[in-house]
């Protein structure tokens, strides 16, 4: 395993944001859904695409809050900009489950 400066871990933009809208993605090669999510402050509303259909339902997804890298540039995933990267971790199947905090805190929150 590559080792990391403390420094370098710093440069990563981890925030935490509630999913405002979800939608299904057919136009993407691999199964996936938009989705739209409020970080607040000066960060505001940003988009994103995930791979995650085998667990997630967009109508199940609104509302939900979810960690994500915030500092990446903006990348095209066909006809759509993904603004942030969702995390998520693989099940033991390799489907991805949602990266979230388990308590309800503030949109905008930094992950130390």
């Amino acid at each position: 395993m590559d080792q990391i400066r403390f420094d370098d871990f710093l440069k990563v933009d981890v925030r935490v944001g509630r999913i405002v809208h979800a939608l299904p993605f057919p136009e993407a090669l691999k199964p996936a859904i938009k989705m739209w999510i409020d970080f607040g402050g000066d960060i505001g509303e940003r988009k994103t695409s995930a791979q995650i259909t085998v667990h997630y339902k967009p109508d199940q997804l609104v509302g939900r809050l979810v960690l994500a890298v915030v500092n990446f540039p903006p990348r095209q995933i066909g006809p759509f900009w993904s603004e942030v990267l969702v995390l998520g971790l693989p099940d033991s199947n390799g489907d991805i489950v949602l990266a979230q905090p388990d308590k309800n805190v503030p949109v905008g929150g930094r992950l130390h």
